[in-house]
């Protein structure tokens, strides 16, 4: 198995730590959070909230918070672990792992020769960097100093322009950083700066990726499943219950509402829903979604629609379904083809449980045809005849509330087969 980038960067700064007496930590650098002006401070609050929790899944890590950054400290064989953390945290741009030594260049150049030891040769370039002014050096005389010394040591060619390996020198008054890795983040905003979503998750590819973009655009992200049972079995709602649980590592404490959809179903097909029944049932779905969202104090709805990919997702048709809606119905994957939202959820490690087998409650007494253009009184009048607020009404009230993680003990046991 080729080892990741963070475990590669762990390696090289444990191997180089001993013999330049630093210790192995890693920046970490704020991005887009950088432009907020005066509610920079707030975002910053939030993102380092989001990064103390997520930083206990890599054990003791030290945490600290300098300018547009923080600092984390991990064990050292905590550090691969914690260096993944920080890499799939939305609101980080920039991850760069890096030894600490004392405030001295000759000692930051030392670092660096026992550091650029470990990496293949090449041209380097040195970026110094004095974060803050009250360091003595300035920053043209750090690198050169650096650069001096790794050229006369290692023999390595200095390239400003192009070079194949960047060392990074971080100077502030009592303490430099020095690093050949910088690592991409993954961008965005801190979960919980742009307020909370309901993601309608069905449980196949799309929603669980639509989920983690809005995510990454500071929404908190509450889900609901809507299962087949009874006149399916609960496999659908496992399937939600670990693709929830796999997603909870970008927000923590993710909560998970399965609402048993069977019955509904069927009414709507004895109720003459005929080549409706599909577009009939999204709409329902939206109604209860909705109806959870206003109930859990959520501000919009998720769902995983790409234009066109199959026929309820045509644009009269979304149009149609969206009318169902009182609060606001975000698709971020209007526009994505499903090729590349496969290459994200297998990237996110949903892929493999969303193509499970199960009963989708999508298909449950679909008809033969679906329409791709529909006029939305006839929903409207079939919805009257099966009084559509009465059964919202009763499907929120039994949507059962749970909190997947990936620790967690045991199964969902809650989602046994639920009696007609």
């Amino acid at each position: 198995m080729t080892a990741s980038a963070s475990e590669t960067a762990a390696a090289r700064l444990r191997a180089a730590s001993v013999a330049a007496r630093g210790t192995p930590c890693a920046l970490l650098m704020f991005g887009e959070l950088a432009l907020k002006g005066r509610r920079r401070s707030a975002f910053a609050a939030v993102l380092e909230h989001n990064l103390r929790r997520a930083m206990r899944r890599a054990g003791e890590v030290r945490l600290q918070r300098r300018g547009s950054s923080f600092q984390i400290f991990p064990t050292p064989d905590g550090l691969a672990g914690a260096l993944e953390v920080a890499l799939e945290l939305p609101g980080l741009s920039v991850v760069q792992p890096a030894l600490q030594i004392e405030p001295s260049v000759a000692r930051a150049a030392e670092a660096a020769v026992e550091l650029l030891r470990e990496v293949p040769a090449g041209s380097f370039a040195v970026r110094a960097r004095r974060r803050e002014k009250s360091f003595p050096v300035r920053s043209m005389d750090i690198a050169r100093e650096v650069g001096g010394t790794v050229n006369d040591e290692l023999g390595l060619a200095v390239d400003l322009s192009r070079p194949a390996i960047e060392l990074r020198v971080d100077a502030y008054a009592r303490e430099l950083f020095v690093s050949v890795d910088r690592l991409r983040g993954a961008g965005g905003l801190p979960v919980g700066t742009s307020g909370r979503a309901m993601v309608l998750l069905s449980g196949g590819i799309d929603s669980p990726v639509a989920a983690y973009r809005m995510m990454k655009r500071g929404l908190r992200c509450d889900f609901v499943h809507f299962s087949g049972q009874p006149l399916t079995g609960p496999e659908s709602a496992y399937k939600a219950y670990a693709l929830v649980a796999r997603l909870n590592r970008f927000q923590g404490r993710s909560r998970l509402f399965v609402v048993p959809f069977g019955i509904a179903q069927r009414l709507l097909a004895t109720s003459g829903a005929g080549r409706l029944q599909v577009l009939a049932g999204r709409r329902l779905m939206v109604r209860v979604a909705d109806a959870l969202a206003r109930r859990e104090q959520c501000e919009a709805l998720v769902t995983g629609d790409s234009l066109g990919q199959v026929a309820s997702q045509t644009l009269r048709n979304l149009e149609v379904v969206e009318g169902a809606a009182t609060l606001p119905l975000l698709r971020p994957l209007i526009d994505r083809d499903k090729s590349e939202i496969i290459d994200e959820a297998q990237r996110l490690g949903t892929f493999e449980t969303s193509i499970l087998p199960d009963e989708d409650c999508c298909t449950l007494l679909s008809p033969g045809r679906a329409v791709t253009w529909t006029d939305p009184e006839p929903l409207l009048e079939l919805e009257r005849r099966v009084d559509v607020e009465a059964v919202v009404e009763q499907l929120a009230a039994r949507a059962l509330e749970m909190w997947p993680r990936l620790d967690a003990p045991g199964s969902p046991t809650d989602l046994a087969p639920v009696a007609a």
